[in-house]
């Protein structure tokens, strides 16, 4: 009876064992998908001999959605929003998606919560921990210029030099300050009696 009892025992707890690996790889095949950014093109131009980089300024249109479909921003009745990539002006999951885009494109983004407002969300439109749908139609897209280029790649770096160099020359000055000598009260006074 104890044979038959622990033959049950470790059957049972094989097809337990199996099943909990099933539903962990399940539920990890669930997230993974949900964690990464997808961009599907739903328009491409017969021409497309520019495409988008870091610093390039878009002009775009977009509706945003939550996945279950309603819609929570849309600039189709306004003017196309200006977009420098980049800049961190949009959510991150949405730059990241207009990067490779050439212009009259449109692309539909599939927005993780991560790339998009977290675990936080942005209330009451956006739940907490919510992916999102952007539908972007890109309307112009201009390049930076070489003195853009070198406004946001060299100017940053100068400054991040210039700030260890002032500090170094302030504090030079205050240990040469605090080290001068000062003339004592007893040379002051006999200064004052050889003057008379």
């Amino acid at each position: 009876m104890a044979a038959l009892f622990h033959n049950f025992t470790m059957r049972t707890s094989v097809i337990l064992l199996l099943l909990a690996a099933f539903t962990c790889g399940a539920a990890q095949g669930e997230e993974g998908a949900a964690e990464e950014l997808q961009v599907d093109t739903l328009v491409k131009p017969e021409t497309c001999s520019v495409l988008s980089t870091m610093g390039d300024t878009l002009q775009i249109h977009y509706t945003g959605k939550l996945m279950d479909g309603k819609v929570i921003d849309s600039s189709l009745s306004r003017d196309p929003l200006v977009v420098e990539l980049g800049k961190r002006t949009v959510i991150a999951g949405l730059e990241q998606s207009l990067v490779g885009v050439c212009e009259g494109q449109k692309i539909k983004a599939t927005i993780p919560s991560h790339l998009a407002y977290g675990k936080k969300g942005y209330p009451p439109t956006i739940p907490g921990d919510a992916a999102l749908e952007f539908e972007v139609e890109v309307i112009s897209l201009t390049q930076q210029t070489q003195w853009q280029k070198m406004v946001n790649d060299v100017f940053p770096l100068v400054c991040l030099a210039l700030v260890p160099t002032l500090l170094g020359l302030v504090g030079l000055y205050l240990y040469k300050k605090a080290n001068a000598q000062k003339p004592s009260k007893k040379k002051a006074k006999d200064k004052k009696i050889k003057k008379k």
